[in-house]
């Protein structure tokens, strides 16, 4: 009573189904929702870029503008690629569900492993990197900033689960805020450096390079930064989420997701390249930034939030699975709330391990983050160009050139983050997910099996059952004598006889002077076991009654009395415990559990 009052506390009242068509999200709504990530991923994006450039030294920074230019470009493709996806599949699903209609399940498990550790990845990157931006504000919380990550990582998992729409209003207004404060330092920083209204910047040494400037460098440095399409697929993911026409709205959540991204990107890239920022330390370079043109970077906080994409994603990706037999079908169940409670819990479980496991670092964590980004994004476009070369729809042959090219360059970058990353943890990625999907095989095996054996079709009118109650019994006590009542109603024309194991042949007598006195009429069958085992010689009467056919059922009715305080049942031998664990496999063998409520 009291975990259920303190589970409405935080999660509030629990909702009717009639309730889940109000729980649809708006368009302003659903753009804090599920662009929190890609719009928070330009806060480390740029970062990424300079730390790879730097390799070749100070001057090869000026080449962040064109590998900006060029990523920019790609999103550009991506966005508008989905948008088509999201037209063509208002379903939801995404990539899963593309791959799944156009090249086949294993392309789509792949894709659906991949996009379930990206969700993973992007809980624990995003929060990492929002108490990177309030450590950088705050230097003496960093040696705290597992601690806060982790604390950061239930309040967004409590918030989520008090429903989509009330999480949505949560989280709304400050993802907003962060975007205003982006647009405010980008637009300020670049007002104040055209009319050079911004104070001298403190001199930051310049590493040496360690190596040229070649193509290959310029490649990993266009790989690295394309951790700013992270989070382009939510929208596909989640259509249902929205208000109807869910299609369109999602296509409009797509454009202002992709313009306002770009904009965020380009700008960030070009103050650090204006203002001579070197990536690294414990402070990130969208800080140094707002330390120049602001003076504090506690707008910067905001970055938790970009989780939240992956709570709204994870879990309606996970319920499709389900529901396709690949996972397990508690994750298509709806909480109290309305929402996929199974796959938050999840969700949030795993991504406190790689926060705890990585020790809080966003540069640890980047390498697994992006590889399963961009195998989403090669499946989906190349799902979407085999769509437009079979349905040939109106607009195909453009349709096909945007996703064509799209999907040739996502598998490039696909290509150099795996093997430039791979030593730095990318090779996780790389050996999780084609185990993900050997386990949703085997889970959709297992539950096609159990629809084969259940299945009515060739099944023949079943044998009568000759029906034995056992009343399995250590004493004589108020509990037995209830259970005997129990068994006696429950098979008035079938045998019922009362079993006690007799492992102190000093008790035998008082037990069975006491079962002629309570024993209501029912037989008592005293089984002597020599070596004090219960289970044995129980297990050996039924073998013996189970033997004269297949039609043999035999129902164990265990009296049980139930303490009324938790810890009081260490003080008590938990034989029915034993005896169910024994019994729960055996054939034509059913358990009742008949409990006393003890008062005291």
């Amino acid at each position: 009573m009291r975990l259920a009052l303190v589970k409405r506390a935080l999660l509030g009242a629990p909702m009717p189904l009639a309730q889940a068509r109000h729980e649809r999200l708006s368009n302003t709504v659903a753009l804090a929702v599920f662009a929190s990530d890609p719009l928070s991923s330009v806060a480390y994006a740029t970062e990424e870029i300079l730390l790879v450039l730097m390799l070749a030294g100070s001057a090869a920074l000026s080449y962040s503008l064109p590998v900006a230019l060029g990523i920019a470009a790609l999103l550009a493709i991506v966005v508008i690629s989905y948008r088509q996806t999201v037209a063509a599949y208002p379903q939801g699903g995404g990539a899963y569900l593309v791959a799944k209609d156009n090249i086949g399940r294993y392309p789509a498990l792949t894709a659906a492993a991949a996009l379930l550790v990206d969700y993973v990845l992007t809980v624990s990157v995003s929060v990492v990197a929002g108490i990177a931006a309030l450590t950088s504000a705050v230097p003496q919380l960093h040696p705290y900033r597992v601690v806060l990550s982790v604390l950061a990582v239930v309040g967004i998992a409590l918030g989520n689960l008090r429903g989509v729409r009330e999480s949505g209003r949560l989280f709304a207004a400050p993802t907003y805020f962060f975007v205003v404060s982006i647009f405010g330092t980008v637009g300020f920083g670049l007002v104040g450096a055209f009319f050079n209204w911004l104070p001298e910047a403190p001199y930051e040494p310049h590493p040496p390079g360690l190596e040229g400037l070649g193509l290959f460098l310029l490649l990993r440095s266009y790989a690295a930064g394309c951790t700013a399409l992270t989070g382009v697929e939510a929208v596909s993911n989640g259509v249902q989420a929205l208000k109807p026409p869910e299609g369109r709205n999602a296509q409009t959540v797509m454009t202002a997701l992709g313009i306002i991204s770009i904009v965020m990107f380009l700008g960030i890239t070009y103050l650090a390249y204006d203002f001579g920022i070197v990536a690294g330390g414990d402070e990130t370079v969208v800080s140094k930034i707002a330390r120049r043109v602001f003076g504090t970077a506690s707008t910067l906080l905001i970055l938790v939030l970009a989780a939240n994409t992956s709570y709204a994603d994870f879990p309606r990706l996970s319920s499709i699975l389900a529901r396709d037999r690949f996972v397990p079908r508690q994750f298509a169940n709806q909480g109290d709330r309305l929402v996929f409670s199974n796959g938050i819990l999840i969700l949030s479980g795993f991504a406190i391990l790689l926060i705890v496991a990585f020790q809080g670092d966003t540069h640890s964590l980047l390498p697994l983050y992006a590889i399963g980004v961009f195998i989403s994004f090669t499946l989906s476009q190349g799902g979407m160009v085999r769509r437009w070369l079979r349905l040939r729809e109106k607009g195909w042959r453009w349709r096909v050139w945007i996703n064509g090219i799209g999907a040739v360059v996502t598998f490039v970058v696909l290509l150099t983050l795996t093997i430039t990353k791979f030593l730095e943890g990318a090779w996780i990625v790389v050996v999780v997910i084609p185990i993900l999907v050997a386990i949703f095989v085997v889970m959709h095996r297992h539950y096609e099996e159990v629809a084969r054996e259940l299945s009515l079709e060739g099944l023949e009118e079943p044998p009568r059952f000759q029906h034995t109650v056992l009343v399995l019994i250590g004493d004589v006590h108020r509990g037995v004598v209830r259970a005997v009542q129990y068994a006696r109603t429950l098979a008035p024309t079938a045998a019922v006889r009362a079993v006690y194991v007799e492992t102190d042949p000093g008790r035998t007598p008082r037990v069975e002077e006491r079962w002629g006195k309570w024993g209501l009429g029912v037989p008592l069958v005293v089984l002597t076991s020599p070596y004090r085992s219960l289970l044995r010689p129980l297990l050996d009467y039924l073998d013996h009654i189970q033997s004269r056919g297949d039609d043999q059922m035999v129902t164990i009715v265990l009296p049980e009395f139930l303490p009324r305080h938790w810890w009081q049942h260490v003080l008590h031998n938990q034989t029915a415990l034993l005896v169910k664990g024994a019994l729960l496999y055996r054939k034509n063998t059913v358990v009742a559990d008949v409990p006393y409520l003890l008062r005291r």
